[in-house]
């Protein structure tokens, strides 16, 4: 067993269900990650699947977070929308309001707030929408961290309004030498074996680094790691990483 002073919280989207529709196991889930992205209705989940996601979360003591998106169920919010800047913060504050409801009737509440999909990618680079999403926490509640990418405009500008940053790594995300994430539409852009996820995992959390596509080394800084919930076997990939994060000495324990 390898001595390490590192602790990590562990992450994944979750409520994105949909009526009939059914996506991932996110009671399994809850049983492993310690910080649940609850969907907020608009790239995914309806207010059933949003109090039923809360209300578990709560039974198992697993932090809620807002994961707000581009308003687009059809595409899963990996879309890009030109959103108006003025439009995008008033739909970031309408999902934080939604959820924020079903939270407190769970007896929780809304403890951070993450970007989905396509938004989330976007405002790395978009300085207009990175700053409406900014715009929205800080109307919302100046002291609600927001997570994200290292060295994205988000979290810079959500620094310099006196928000409070975390920083996340993809568990099972491939990286550019760039330090972003590979586009899902490339080849291999999603990884899916549990072991060879746990292994990147223990060196993002340890070492701070991660291996890019090209074969170079790329640093990450991570509060927060996430697993995917939609990703083909994803309970048994959450499982994996966290066995073995705790067998490298690494503490689990939520961010927010």
């Amino acid at each position: 067993m390898t001595t390490t002073d590192a602790t990590v919280d562990l992450n994944s989207d979750l409520g994105e269900s949909f009526s009939r529709w059914t996506l991932g196991d996110d009671e399994a889930l809850l049983g492993v990650v310690t910080s649940a992205n609850v969907a907020c209705g608009f790239h995914a989940g309806d207010p059933t699947v949003l109090r039923r996601t809360c209300e578990l979360a709560a039974e198992r003591g697993v932090v809620v977070g807002a994961q707000v998106g581009y308003r687009d169920l059809p595409g899963f919010g990996r879309r890009f929308i030109d959103a108006d800047p003025a439009e995008l913060t008033n739909d970031v504050l309408y999902q934080l309001g939604a959820l924020a409801a079903f939270a407190r009737v769970a007896g929780t509440r809304v403890a951070y707030l993450k970007p989905h999909g396509a938004l989330y990618n976007a405002i790395v680079h978009h300085e207009e929408q990175a700053a409406a999403v900014v715009e929205a926490v800080r109307l919302w509640d100046p002291a609600l961290p927001v997570l994200g990418l290292p060295g994205s405009r988000f979290l810079a500008l959500a620094g310099e309004a006196g928000l409070t940053t975390r920083t996340e790594a993809f568990a099972d995300r491939a990286y550019t030498p760039a330090g972003t994430l590979v586009s899902r539409r490339e080849p291999g852009a999603v990884l899916h074996d549990a072991d060879e996820i746990a292994r990147r995992c223990v060196r993002m959390a340890t070492a701070g680094e991660v291996e890019a596509v090209d074969g170079g080394v790329v640093a990450v800084d991570a509060a927060s790691i996430c697993v995917h919930g939609d990703t083909p076997g994803a309970v048994a990939i959450a499982r994996r990483v966290r066995e073995e994060l705790t067998a490298a000495g690494v503490r689990i324990a939520p961010f927010a």
